[in-house]
């Protein structure tokens, strides 16, 4: 039997006044660094606990860039495979924003927040296209 293992990785997305929340990913990164994306990070699972995609969601955007956010809904999700050759299962979610002022709370992974209308994502050129794939996705939910 083949063995199969994936890291697997959550991003939050979070619209406030019609602009996502993205962090510019910090220098000392292993994937993407200096590029721009949702924050986020991996599920944190010790023996004998079961953190959910919805908790790592919360977590991760508490601890990356200081900001509450209530629901948690599943949007997609995709693989990919970082530089050093790790397997990911990316599992990507819209929050509903709660409150906090965003800002780099880990220096290391984040070395700035920004937020970008929609317009402004599919413009700037620090984006690779797959955030530009999951804004066009999340846009589709928020204007159902």
């Amino acid at each position: 039997m083949d063995e199969y293992a994936y890291v697997v990785n959550v991003d939050g997305v979070v619209v406030r006044n019609d602009e996502y929340l993205l962090i510019e990913r910090g220098h000392e990164e292993d994937h993407a660094s200096g590029r721009l994306a949702f924050p986020g990070g991996k599920v944190e699972q010790p023996p004998g606990e079961n953190e959910t995609i919805e908790q790592t969601a919360v977590r991760e955007l508490s601890e990356e860039v200081g900001v509450e956010v209530g629901d948690v809904e599943y949007v997609l999700s995709s693989t990919f495979e970082t530089d050093d050759g790790t397997q990911c299962l990316n599992i990507v979610t819209l929050c509903e924003y709660v409150g906090g002022e965003a800002r780099p709370r880990a220096p290391d992974e984040v070395a700035a927040v920004h937020w970008l209308s929609y317009d402004e994502i599919e413009e700037h050129e620090a984006i690779p296209p797959y955030i530009e794939r999951y804004a066009d996705r999340v846009e589709a939910i928020r204007s159902n």
